[in-house]
């Protein structure tokens, strides 16, 4: 998730709601945007049609909120409810976070995090969690404005293409 803008930005954060159906296209053009900022445009496979059915078929399990800014979607946070053992409630995971680079420094991106935040203090959730480049000075350095920690004793760790297809296989056999 990407929110380079200064904390505390000089205008105003705009509206910051639940996305709905219609702004499946827009969401998915900030996804490109924010992929081609993270230098990983040719990783990208979703598609409106994919994230329509996810964020609003009939069982979702992932949710986004949209920023708007003069009347206009100009970020978006996706997330996901998770779980910690350790505190027995669960939490956020924010899997991105990406406002326009003509809206960075509005507030948008802390309006975006506030949202999130209030969703978990209302629900009793313990922790709002999420990952950062580790070139990405500026929202890291937008992040620790807020307060956030980096968790700089955890790794990030991903199982995809095939070696998750070779894992896969080895379900059900039995150890030893």
């Amino acid at each position: 998730m990407t929110e380079t803008g200064q904390a505390g930005g000089t205008g105003q954060p705009g509206r910051v709601r639940p996305a709905v159906r219609a702004d499946g296209p827009v969401i998915c053009r900030l996804i490109r945007e924010l992929a081609a900022y993270e230098n990983s445009l040719d990783q990208v496979e979703i598609t409106e049609a994919s994230l329509d059915a996810s964020l609003f078929g009939p069982d979702p399990a992932v949710f986004a909120h949209v920023g708007e800014y003069r009347g206009v979607v100009a970020g978006f946070a996706l997330w996901f409810v998770n779980f910690s053992t350790w505190t027995g409630r669960h939490g956020i995971y924010l899997e991105d976070l990406f406002v326009t680079p003509a809206v960075r420094g509005s507030g948008l991106g802390r309006a975006l995090l506030a949202e999130l935040a209030g969703i978990c203090v209302q629900r009793g959730y313990g922790r709002l969690e999420w990952s950062v480049l580790d070139w990405n000075a500026p929202a890291q350095g937008f992040y620790a404005a807020l307060g956030a920690e980096p968790m700089s004793e955890w790794r990030v760790n991903r199982l995809a293409g095939d070696a998750l297809r070779a894992l896969a296989a080895r379900r059900g056999q039995a150890p030893g």
